[in-house]
C-alpha cells in the first residue's frame, strides 16, 4: 500500500524532531508500505527551505516517490475542494492528497487528521 506521507510530517521530520524520524523510520522497515508524498505536499517543502537546507532536504525527499499530478486528479481534487472547503476549511493542497489517495488506494500519515474529512480518505495520526 502508499503510504503518503503529509507536508506536516515532512516538515517536523527535517526540523529535527525525533518523533517525526521515528516514525518515518518504522513506516519504511514495513514492508506493507511504499513512501510517496503528493506534489504539493513535496512543494510545500521544497518552496519553502532554504539555501542552506537544499541538500539535505532533496537527499531526505528522494526516499519518497511523488505521485505525478493529472487533469483527472485535480478535477477530482476541485470536486472534494467544493464538497468539503465551505464546512470543514481543507485547501488545495489537502484536497490534492485526498484525491491522490482515493484514487491510488493509497493511506495518508499526517498530524492533522480534520484536514481529512472525506469518509472515503484512508487517514491515520502519524504519531500521538
Amino acid at each position: 500500500m502508499r503510504a503518503y506521507i503529509d507536508a506536516d510530517v515532512l516538515i517536523w521530520h527535517l526540523r529535527g524532531k525525533k518523533q517525526a524520524r521515528d516514525f518515518l523510520i518504522s513506516l519504511r522497515d514495513q514492508d506493507a508500505y511504499e513512501l510517496y508524498t503528493g506534489a504539493l505536499q513535496r512543494a510545500e517543502v521544497v518552496f519553502f527551505m532554504r539555501p542552506d537546507e537544499e541538500e539535505a532536504t532533496e537527499l531526505f525527499l528522494s526516499q519518497f516517490k511523488t505521485e505525478p499530478v493529472d487533469q483527472k486528479l485535480v478535477d477530482a481534487a476541485g470536486a472534494l475542494y467544493r464538497k468539503w472547503h465551505p464546512s470543514h476549511g481543507i485547501d488545495v493542497n489537502d484536497a490534492m492528497l485526498a484525491a491522490t489517495a482515493i484514487r491510488t488506494g493509497g493511506r495518508i500519515f499526517t498530524l492533522n487528521i480534520k484536514h481529512y474529512p472525506m469518509p472515503e480518505v484512508n487517514v491515520q495520526r502519524a504519531w500521538e
